[in-house]
């Protein structure tokens, strides 16, 4: 069974999720609160226009005289005009009632009287009517007129204190109208106000999330200084939701950067314990004569510069995965130029330096950059006529550092240039040298994700050129 551990994949953005999540509830929750109001809202005006209506209605009854004949006489209803106006909208209407072979209460009389409002219209009530037997004295219809108009109507039976007077139906009803179009502005409102209202909501979540992740922000910035060599731990003030976070990983720092000085400990301990050996030998041939001393002294010598390109080789790996290193450029190239100035004083070389900006930095071990850049200058100078330049810039990648050297020497052909950095290679075996340097070169560069290239120079020879990680400039975020 395997014991390998799949790390989880992103899911998304924080800030997205907490965003969506937010606002569906708002939306939600105000859908909720205008469906809610709405339906309250409704459930008023209906009540107050059944009020009015049960109002109409006391009125009518006080209004309603039985004359000679059996005629019904109503006096004019004062409180509202429309009873006058035609399909005003809101109409009474008054009917005779009999009884069947039940003894039902029915309409054996329609429309002995009715509202001018209704015009040439009868309201169409049931024929048979059940009196109200609730607490109300009246009952609660909903009809429909000629136009299918929804009505709302209350209606009452009355009976005259007349003798010889039948019992009446009394009905007043109102078009459902008189109850939608308030219905509708107040939703319209509703509506506006909820939209108003939702969008105050998200702007403010909006700000809400962007003081929340702010810290985040902030942590990132952190992290970004540790890993481009600005600062060696996380430092600031941080909500105590994310300072546990910070600690540890505050703690992984120490750790590593323990680890990695005991590393290098142990390096040098286990050099400097090989070294004596090898020096005790080489030490013993130079003493001697003859075919063995000699083959002890040339493998002695090969096994020293051996050790000292794989020590090179894990003190570079173990840097490049160092957070904090940040080694200024301009130094170490002023020390190097003045060192081969009088390495290859007897030939009168001139060794040129460009203005170098001085916030322009290495993302790695000083010692390093030395090795990189002291094998390139020192390769240039034995090939060279009378001339190397060196050039320092930022790359086109603003992450990465472009340093050349240019020397005027003989050059080398395409194919020799792709054999150049092959370990233990001599193009020139009257050149001093191991071969070595520029595979060191080569690989050192390559362990800080960097890369040297042989190219052609303008100058006539070779030139050499290495992309290498840049350090940022230090900042006080």
């Amino acid at each position: 069974m395997s014991d390998a551990v799949t790390l989880p994949t992103s899911s998304g953005s924080l800030r997205a999720r907490l965003l969506i999540g937010s606002l569906a509830w708002i939306i939600v929750t105000l859908a909720l609160a205008g469906w809610g109001l709405r339906n309250l809202f409704k459930e008023h005006i209906e009540q107050q226009l059944e009020t009015q209506l049960v109002l109409h209605l006391n009125q009518l009854s006080a209004a309603v005289n039985m004359q000679s004949g059996g005629k019904i006489a109503v006096t004019p209803l004062a409180s509202d005009t429309r009873f006058e106006q035609p399909l005003s909208g809101l109409y009474w209407q008054i009917d005779e009632l009999g009884r069947d072979a039940q003894q039902r209460p029915q309409v054996t009389r329609e429309a002995m009287a009715r509202s001018r409002s209704l015009w040439d219209q009868v309201l169409a009530m049931p024929a048979a009517v059940q009196f109200a037997t609730s607490s109300k004295n009246y009952s609660t219809l909903t009809l429909h007129d000629s136009e299918n108009h929804t009505l709302l109507a209350v209606t009452r039976n009355l009976q005259l204190p007349d003798t010889d007077s039948p019992p009446l139906r009394l009905s007043v009803a109102a078009d459902s109208a008189l109850m939608t179009e308030p219905l509708q502005r107040f939703t319209s409102m509703l509506l506006l106000t909820l939209g108003v209202l939702a969008l105050g909501l998200s702007i403010a979540v909006l700000i809400q999330l962007q003081l929340a992740l702010q810290p985040l922000k902030l942590l990132r910035q952190r992290l970004s200084a540790v890993r481009n060599g600005d600062a060696n731990t996380l430092e600031g003030r941080f909500p105590q939701e994310l300072q546990p976070l910070v600690n540890e990983f505050n703690k992984v720092l120490h750790t590593n950067a323990e680890i990695v000085q005991r590393a290098r400990t142990q390096a040098g301990n286990l050099a400097h314990a090989v070294n004596t050996p090898l020096s005790v030998l080489r030490n013993a041939a130079e003493q001697e004569t003859g075919a063995l001393a000699r083959l002890v002294s040339e493998q002695a010598s090969t096994a020293q510069r051996q050790i000292d390109h794989h020590l090179a080789r894990a003190r570079a790996a173990s840097a490049a995965r160092t957070s904090g290193l940040r080694t200024p450029v301009l130094a170490p190239l002023q020390a190097l130029v003045r060192t081969m100035e009088k390495l290859h004083a007897e030939r009168g070389l001139h060794f040129e330096m460009n203005d170098v900006p001085p916030e322009l930095a290495f993302r790695g071990e000083e010692q390093d950059f030395f090795e990189l850049m002291g094998n390139v200058i020192d390769n240039a100078g034995k090939w060279a006529t009378s001339r190397v330049l060196i050039h320092a810039a930022h790359a086109q990648d603003p992450a990465m550092l472009e340093i050349t050297v240019d020397d005027d020497g003989p050059g080398l052909s395409e194919n020799e240039r792709k054999l150049v950095f092959q370990r233990g290679r001599r193009l020139d075996e009257q050149r001093p040298g191991s071969g070595l340097g520029l595979d060191i070169v080569r690989d050192l560069a390559q362990t800080y994700g960097g890369e040297v290239q042989a190219l052609e120079s303008p100058l006539g020879g070779l030139r050499m050129r290495l992309l290498l990680p840049a350090g940022t400039q230090p900042s006080n975020i």
